[in-house]
């Protein structure tokens, strides 16, 4: 049976809305957004002068508000920058839903925010584990290279990978063609954080999309990802979110297939038959494996509606 991520403790990951930590209009209006998790930010969106005072911000937004359905993640800064280590204290002391990982760049700096978060679990008597980790984890292009060996720590339950920090170290001119595809290297590092979030068994995460007037262009992107099989998109601006939305939530008609193709598996399972013709395709396995996971989506989805 196909294996479907259910990373959050909330539901589906379609659309993770970057916040940024501190500012309290803007978190306001951020509970009211239709965006399946918050992602309160400490890193690229606050100034140095301003990280304490942030830091302290988020976390009293994280132990007092009602965040409802809505997953709480925390965008910590890099453990080797001069603020990470007292955000992963403060903040995983305030219990949200997890925290995001950024800069990563080996499985021996996710194992160390894994430990700190342990000790803090068990010194607060909270379930271990609670607090999960997503990790963008191709900021750095050494990092590329340790994404699965990455998301195999226990606690990380996201992968998601960053295309403005790479092409920064990078030097590169451009992330796209002119035809707006994305170059090969930029190619290349999405399909890996794809394929190491699928061989562990986490959720795979699109990356954000800048330009935030070119919704079209956005759609485009969105379906493309969700086509690939990335389960949900980072987003920086609240009219992303319901393009986003639309294009990770299975359609009517993709559910209905996926129903009538159960059935025919059903029928043919009860023939001896595991491959057989369905609606002009050839049809085994790897299919009915599909169907199930379309299925499975929309049934997390639905359930989030409803609560």
């Amino acid at each position: 049976m196909a294996v479907v991520p259910t990373p959050g403790p909330k539901g589906p990951r379609r659309s993770l809305h970057f916040v940024p930590g501190g500012n309290a209009r803007m978190f306001e209006k951020a509970l009211t957004l239709n965006a399946d998790t918050l992602i309160l930010d400490l890193e690229d969106s606050v100034t140095p002068d301003n990280k304490d005072a942030a830091r302290r911000a988020v976390r009293d937004w994280v132990e007092q508000a009602d965040f409802g359905a809505k997953e709480c993640l925390v965008r910590i800064n890099s453990q080797d920058s001069p603020w990470g280590r007292d955000d992963v204290e403060e903040i995983a002391g305030a219990h949200p839903d997890g925290l995001v990982l950024p800069k990563v760049s080996s499985r021996a700096s996710v194992d160390a925010v894994d430990r700190v978060v342990s000790s803090i679990e068990e010194r607060n008597n909270v379930q271990p584990g609670a607090t999960s980790l997503v990790l963008i984890g191709t900021e750095l292009p050494e990092a590329v290279f340790c994404l699965a060996d990455m998301a195999g720590n226990g606690r990380v339950d996201g992968l998601t990978w960053g295309a403005e920090d790479l092409a920064g170290e990078l030097g590169a001119r451009a992330k796209r063609n002119t035809e707006g595809v994305y170059l090969d290297v930029f190619r290349f590092v999405r399909s890996s954080c794809l394929l190491a979030a699928a061989a562990n068994q986490v959720h795979p995460i699109d990356t954000v999309f800048v330009e935030i007037t070119e919704k079209a262009a956005l759609a485009k992107e969105c379906a493309e990802a969700a086509s690939m099989g990335f389960m949900g998109k980072l987003t920086i601006h609240p009219t992303q979110i319901d393009v986003v939305n639309r294009a990770f939530t299975p359609s009517e008609k993709e559910i209905a297939a996926a129903r009538e193709l159960l059935l025919a598996f059903a029928e043919a399972q009860s023939e001896g038959k595991m491959a057989f013709s369905f609606n002009g395709q050839m049809v085994d396995v790897p299919h009915l494996k599909r169907a199930r996971k379309v299925l499975a989506i929309a049934e997390q989805i639905d359930v989030q509606l409803k609560s």
